[in-house]
């Protein structure tokens, strides 16, 4: 996602329950660096040149979205 020279790079997870807690919880590190990675490359490729970089989770459960904004 971009906002004037903001970019931010989201992950998103879904549950139906928190039978295996949040969605959220699903992002770990293994899946933080993977993320990080993919956007290093991305930041490479890209001619867009970002003032601000931020990583965001979005945890869906059920019908309640929860946006967490700068979440590593």
């Amino acid at each position: 996602m971009r906002r004037q020279r903001s970019i931010v790079f989201c992950e998103v997870k879904a549950r139906t329950t928190d039978a295996f807690g949040i969605p959220a919880e699903a992002v770990n590190y293994e899946k933080r660096q993977r993320v990080r990675v993919l956007a290093a490359k991305w930041l490479e490729e890209s001619p867009i040149r970002a003032r601000e970089i931020r990583f965001d989770v979005v945890s869906v459960l059920g019908t309640d979205v929860q946006v967490i904004e700068g979440a590593f």
